[in-house]
């Protein structure tokens, strides 16, 4: 459950950082930055490529966005993003950002010198981010089969369910982190153990943006002081029922955008 104190002022229910983009996926840090947005946050604070600006500021009028202005981030971009966290309660890396030596370099940088919690999500999800962070902090990493393939160094293509899962929880324990582990039904674990598999949804989930969605909706949720489990598990929930509602009107022919509009609506009937 979302509490609110009624005498709180701006910024006391929460500052999202949404990190990634490119001069290709311009669209995946927006997402996640959206739906932060629809959790009910107060602040969000896209920092993206400076190529993506104007289509990220156009997004929202709610957007207060940074820019980086190399093809990936340098050290001093990783200094001013740091800066930028200390006044943040959540932040989500790696949508949409490519896959070169600086950008890892970069974020894993910035993963070992913040506080907030952390979403860690495509180009972040590299054993060298998670080598340099200490147990203390707040993690959560949100692989697909490809990505958890990544993190455990092993061939995935012919594994059972139940043994995808079980690789879920070693990288749990592993890094002291939350897995959200994504496919037709959803897998999360913490290092404590605790497990949720999440069914539902339909195909028309497949489309691009859906991750980056879930992340940002995570991150929301958590800077609104939801446990970093639960908010898992809500989020992926949202996702999956505004998938089902929207099916029953447009089919598969329904866009992400509109997944997020309905985030909202189904965060409140799961008060």
């Amino acid at each position: 459950m979302l509490q609110r104190d009624p005498k709180s002022h701006k910024g006391q229910n929460g500052r999202v950082a949404i990190i990634g983009g490119s001069h290709r996926f311009h669209g995946a840090p927006i997402f996640s930055a959206l739906a932060a947005e629809a959790s009910g946050v107060d602040l969000i604070f896209p920092v993206v490529h400076r190529c993506n600006e104007a289509v990220t500021l156009g997004a929202s009028l709610n957007f207060i966005v940074h820019t980086f202005e190399g093809n990936s981030l340098t050290e001093g971009d990783a200094e001013r993003v740091l800066s930028l966290l200390e006044h943040v309660d959540s932040c989500v890396i790696g949508p949409g950002m490519a896959e070169t030596p600086e950008n890892i370099e970069a974020i894993s940088r910035i993963v070992f010198g913040v506080h907030c919690p952390l979403i860690l999500d495509a180009a972040a999800l590299h054993l060298s981010v998670l080598g340099g962070r200490t147990k203390e902090q707040t993690v959560i990493l949100t692989p697909h089969k490809g990505e958890l393939a990544r993190l455990v160094r092993k061939d995935l293509s012919s594994l059972a369910r139940n043994e995808m899962t079980a690789l879920a929880e070693l990288v749990a324990d592993e890094h002291h982190a939350v897995v959200l582990l994504k496919g037709h039904e959803d897998f999360i674990v913490d290092v404590s153990g605790r497990t949720k598999t999440v069914k539902g949804g339909n195909a028309g989930l497949t489309k691009g943006g859906t991750g980056d969605t879930l992340a940002g909706l995570i991150a929301g949720l958590i800077a609104q002081k939801m446990d970093p489990f639960d908010a898992c598990v809500l989020g992926t929930t949202i996702i999956k029922k505004a998938g089902e509602k929207i099916y029953k009107t447009k089919g598969y022919a329904y866009t992400t955008r509109e997944i997020i509009c309905l985030i909202p609506e189904i965060l409140r009937a799961s008060h």
